[in-house]
């Protein structure tokens, strides 16, 4: 593949082999400009209000930067209202740049959207936001950042669930209810948490909150940060495909799309 392939599937940490970019090894501080094809990516543009492949031009700008690193800016521009954005990718390689087919990873990306864009979610309205925010706290690896705002949105489906059930919220000593309970209580109910974790979905929760709480690394934090939104982004599906919460949601003329974040942050322990 062109290495243009490649950095579209960013923000994802790929791997591939591709044609060759550099015909001589790029020294460090080095400029030179390479035609790998156009890079092309999704975004949702603010201006037409909807999704659109923000495209580069043929021309990309490489900076050497070691023996098998090199950092690429480019511009890429909506093609229908030409909205400019910058991303900027950091790409190592396993083996010379500068040889036939390199085996090359994308170690790095940063986007630049200025307002004039978002990243495409996952399709969870106002969840979008903050799994975003998430997204981009891991990607320049604020590892415990990362972990409050996935917290932050695990809390609020659930208080949100437990508020159409009926489910109190408030436990017998009049304070609020410890969330351990309170997930339990609608998991029992409503079966928010996917199957594939329904064995460790409450451990993930006691790992986030001992990262937000400062028991644990960033280091820590990084490496459970994709199973921890994959179980995140799958209680917002259950939440979205459960009829009988679908009816309720209706009945209220409550969105279960928005998320309700307790003004002072993450609900305690």
């Amino acid at each position: 593949m062109r290495l243009s392939e490649l950095l579209s599937k960013a923000p994802a940490s790929e791997e591939a082999q591709v044609e060759r970019f550099l015909n001589a090894r790029l020294a460090w501080g080095r400029h030179k400009t390479i035609e790998v094809g156009k890079v092309a990516i999704n975004f949702k543009c603010k201006t037409c209000d909807d999704v659109r492949t923000f495209m580069s031009g043929d021309k990309l700008s490489c900076l050497g930067v070691g023996d098998r690193v090199v950092s690429i800016d480019a511009c890429l521009k909506c093609p229908v209202c030409e909205a400019a954005i910058e991303a900027w990718f950091l790409v190592v390689s396993r083996d010379e740049l500068d040889g036939p087919a390199p085996t090359v990873r994308l170690e790095r990306y940063v986007d630049n959207r200025r307002g004039m864009a978002s990243r495409v979610g996952v399709g969870a309205g106002d969840f979008d936001d903050l799994l975003e925010r998430a997204q981009l706290a891991y990607e320049v690896q604020l590892g415990a950042g990362s972990m409050v705002y996935l917290r932050k949105i695990f809390e609020a489906i659930t208080k949100q669930v437990a508020d159409i059930a009926g489910i109190p919220t408030i436990g017998n000593n009049g304070g609020r209810k410890p969330f351990r309970s309170l997930l339990q209580e609608v998991d029992e109910q409503h079966h928010i948490i996917p199957s594939a974790f329904s064995s460790d979905g409450y451990k993930l929760f006691s790992e986030l909150s001992e990262i937000v709480h400062g028991d644990s690394s960033d280091e820590v934090a990084l490496q459970k940060y994709h199973p921890c939104r994959r179980l995140v982004i799958g209680i917002i599906h259950n939440v979205a495909s459960d009829q009988e919460m679908k009816r309720a949601i209706d009945a209220l003329g409550w969105r279960i799309d928005r998320v309700n974040v307790p003004s002072s942050g993450v609900m305690a322990r």
